[in-house]
C-alpha cells in the first residue's frame, strides 16, 4: 500500500476511535480526566494524516484510485464523526451539523459521478478554507470540553466561550455551501468540456 493511501486509511480508522473514547467517559463515569488529555493529540494526529496523504501522494506522484475516493471520505468520514461528539455535548448546533451533513454526502456524491466520468475534481480555495474553519471549530469544541472534563469549566466564561462556537460553525455552513457552490459550477463545465 502506498504512503499516501496508508496515512488515509489511519483516517478513517481514527474516527471510531475518537468516537468511543469521547463517549466512554459519559457513558460509564470512568476516565473523564484521561480522555480529556488522549482526545485532543489523537484528533491533532488524525487531522495532521490529512496534510500527510497529500504531501506523500504529491511527492511520490502517488495518485490512486483508491485516494481519489477515500480521501474526501476520510475527511467527511472524522469530521462528522467529531462533529457528532459536539453537537451531543451542546458545542455544536444540530441544525449546523445537519447542514454539513447534507453539503458533505452532496459533495461525496458528485465526486463518484465525477470519477465515473473521467473528471478530476481537484481542491479549490473554498474548499480548503472550510476544511481549516471545520478543524478550527472541532479543535475549539474538544478544547472547551477538555477544559470541562479537567474540571477547569469555572475558570473561564464557558457560555460566551461556547458563543464563539457557534460563530465558528455558522462560518463553516457559510463556507462549505459556498465551495459546493462553486465545485458544482466547475463540475458542470469540465463535463461541458467533456461531452465536446
Amino acid at each position: 500500500m502506498k504512503k499516501a493511501d496508508a496515512f488515509t486509511l489511519v483516517r478513517i480508522i481514527f474516527a471510531p476511535i475518537f468516537f468511543f473514547l469521547y463517549f466512554i467517559p459519559i457513558w460509564t463515569g470512568l476516565f473523564v480526566r484521561v480522555s480529556a488529555y488522549v482526545l485532543l493529540p489523537l484528533l491533532m494526529c488524525a487531522e495532521f494524516t490529512d496534510f500527510l496523504d497529500g504531501f506523500y501522494a504529491r511527492k511520490e506522484n502517488a495518485v490512486s484510485d483508491f485516494g481519489k475516493l477515500f480521501d474526501p471520505f476520510a475527511d467527511v468520514f472524522l469530521h462528522i464523526t467529531a462533529f457528532l461528539c459536539y453537537a451531543f455535548s451542546g458545542y455544536m448546533p444540530l441544525w449546523t451539523l445537519v447542514l454539513i451533513m447534507h453539503r458533505e454526502l452532496g459533495m461525496l456524491f458528485l465526486r463518484l459521478i465525477a470519477v465515473k466520468r473521467g473528471i478530476t475534481i481537484g481542491a479549490k480555495a473554498g474548499g480548503k478554507i472550510k476544511t481549516v474553519l471545520y478543524i478550527a471549530s472541532g479543535m475549539f469544541s474538544l478544547a472547551l470540553e477538555s477544559a470541562v472534563r479537567c474540571g477547569l469549566a469555572e475558570s473561564f466564561p464557558l457560555q460566551t466561550l461556547k458563543y464563539a462556537g457557534f460563530v465558528l460553525y455558522v462560518l463553516c455552513v457559510v463556507f462549505s455551501y459556498a465551495s459546493f457552490i462553486d465545485y458544482v459550477v466547475s463540475f458542470k463545465r469540465s463535463f461541458s468540456v467533456k461531452k465536446d
